[in-house]
């Protein structure tokens, strides 16, 4: 049999790390019995092999509880555990690995696509609480912190903006993830009569500014 999907750059990424990228689209991660679990989105496995258990990742309690029945998000995480490899994918979107190494990290939760269980995570709302959340479509973001490795994903080949030098908007669907110690505020350029019967995507904005980064992805969703 012969045919282009049999060339080696189709097949399984040999390597003992635990992070791997099978591809620019595909995560191969290693697990082995009493390693830290990892953390996922839900959905995104798309293979494995060997002996793997999943569970729901649960609020944690507390403020979590009450962010995640508040907003939705935290309720589409899953915990993996086992002995052998994992293949993570979303959509053909581009993956990227962070390893944080005590730093801090906040990220579109629909970008979020797998880190190791070592790191700690909350569910933070954008603008200054859930009214203004709403507002902008509830949109919500995760904050990780501490030791481990992060999987994000981009839908297209990522910008990386500077936002310490001048304000730096972006629309909140096309945001990938941003330095922890900036502190997002919610934008808005039009007035209500301008927007009615028009449903403009770029009604708000995340407004950024102070020294740190912002990634933003060629796509609004």
């Amino acid at each position: 049999m012969r045919s282009e999907l049999f060339s080696p750059e189709h097949q399984e990424v040999q390597t003992n790390d635990r992070w791997a990228l099978q591809s620019k689209r595909m995560l191969r991660c290693r697990l082995n019995p009493g390693a830290p679990e990892i953390v996922s989105s839900s959905g995104a496995m798309v293979a494995y092999q060997g002996e793997m258990k999943f569970k729901y990742q649960g609020s944690g309690g507390g403020m979590k509880l009450v962010k995640k029945l508040a907003t939705g998000e935290g309720a589409n995480m899953m915990r993996t555990t086992g002995n052998g490899e994992i293949f993570f994918a979303k959509n053909g979107s581009q993956i990227f690995l962070i390893q944080l190494e005590g730093e801090a990290l906040s990220l579109n939760t629909s970008k979020m696509l797998a880190f190791d269980s070592s790191i700690e995570w909350d569910i933070k709302m954008i603008g200054g609480g859930l009214g203004a959340g709403l507002v902008a479509g509830g949109f919500t973001n995760l904050f990780l912190q501490g030791h481990g490795m992060v999987a994000i994903t981009s839908h297209g080949e990522p910008l990386l903006l500077d936002c310490s030098q001048q304000p730096t908007y972006v629309d909140p669907q096309a945001v990938v993830c941003w330095s922890a110690n900036l502190q997002p505020q919610i934008k808005n350029d039009f007035n209500a009569g301008a927007l009615i019967g028009r449903g403009s995507g770029e009604a708000f904005q995340l407004a950024f500014h102070g020294p740190g980064f912002v990634v933003v992805q060629p796509a609004e969703y």
